[in-house]
């Protein structure tokens, strides 16, 4: 049997777990036939949790350390979902992982994702495609976002594709051009309030639908200088650290106010992203197309009509997309857009291991 299938791997910001999608692609002509075969979340235990919210203060021998340790993580973590769904490894043509990132610096060529390749393919036996981000940031780019391609080849029929990650970012068509940018922080700052209060996430916004919004912060936050910058930009955890959990601690506010504050922002800033296309349509995806108080404020402030997908969609999305990359990789075509990042052309990005 010919091996259609690619196993996409995404850990996001938001430290929610690891995503596995088993993909299958089928390119006829210019169009794009795929599915997902099966996929499901692998939730952090603790140890785990905490090994990645604090990778970024290891020093160098620890945190290569527990870059291979990470990659054995993965390539375990792949294979048991394998033998739990019933299928066979032998029908997985690669692993597309995008990693964990622990830095995220363009404007210094740096760019660092957690997991190496080499050791999820000793682990699995199977190729694997890794280091999306790193040939972008020396080609110039922000890195990101890298999932445009898969917005235009898998969800083209949609004006907007809005991620609810870590990160709230979006893409759309724009004079024949795929473009995209982060537009502010989302679950990263709403999971750590949350965490503030005994809970790993506000389940549907009830803590921030009981908060009140307090106006000076929220004018600071929407002063914040990232939202006057033109795309392509991105954001990584060293600015949200800097800029907005610095200024959440300094007010001296009940955290359900900060959580229904920083809800507010988010809607808002969204809203502007997409200002001036009235009636379009927007597809909403990631963990926070779940918190029903979000998706009602940005319903109040964004004039668009808003369209969930199935659950398999929102949960799974970006490990689609991450698989799609790989895909692209494999056979040789484009799989990262310059117009999105920033960088000096569209190029094939990621890097191979075979064992």
């Amino acid at each position: 049997m010919k091996k259609s299938l690619f196993a996409g791997l995404m850990s996001g910001t938001s430290l929610d777990g690891l995503d596995i999608a088993i993909c299958e692609f089928k390119m006829h002509g210019e169009n794009l036939d795929w599915q997902i075969v099966e996929a499901d979340t692998i939730s952090y235990d603790k140890a785990w949790s905490k090994k990645l919210q604090n990778a970024h203060e290891k020093r160098a021998f620890d945190l290569l350390k527990l870059h291979h340790e990470y990659g054995e993580f993965l390539g375990s973590s792949v294979l048991s979902f394998l033998s739990r769904s019933g299928i066979p490894k032998a029908d997985i043509a690669a692993i597309s992982s995008h990693g964990h990132t622990v830095f995220h610096q363009p404007e210094s060529k740096l760019t660092f994702q957690l997991g190496h390749g080499a050791s999820i393919a000793a682990a699995t036996g199977l190729p694997v495609f890794c280091d999306f981000r790193v040939q972008d940031v020396v080609l110039g780019g922000q890195g990101a976002p890298l999932v445009p391609v898969g917005d235009r080849l898998l969800f083209g029929k949609y004006d907007f594709c809005l991620n609810l990650g870590g990160i709230a970012n979006v893409s759309m068509e724009n004079k024949g051009q795929r473009v995209a940018w982060d537009i502010c922080p989302a679950n990263m700052v709403l999971n750590y309030l949350s965490r503030q209060m005994g809970q790993a996430f506000d389940d549907k916004g009830a803590y921030s639908a009981r908060g009140k919004v307090d106006r000076d912060l929220m004018n600071e936050l929407n002063q914040l200088q990232y939202y006057s910058k033109p795309a392509p930009k991105t954001l990584g955890r060293e600015w949200v650290e800097r800029e907005v959990l610095h200024l959440l601690e300094y007010y001296e506010i009940p955290v359900v106010d900060k959580l229904a504050t920083f809800t507010e922002h988010i809607a808002i800033q969204i809203s502007k992203a997409i200002d001036n296309y009235s009636g379009s349509t927007i597809l909403i995806t990631g963990g926070g197309a779940y918190n029903d108080f979000l998706i009602n404020r940005i319903n109040k402030w964004a004039n668009v009509s808003v369209i969930l997908p199935e659950q398999q969609i929102i949960d799974y999305k970006e490990a689609l997309i991450f698989a799609l990359l790989g895909y692209l990789k494999m056979h040789n075509q484009q799989n990262v857009f310059g117009a999105v990042t920033g960088a000096k052309k569209d190029h094939i990005s990621g890097v191979e291991y075979k064992i």
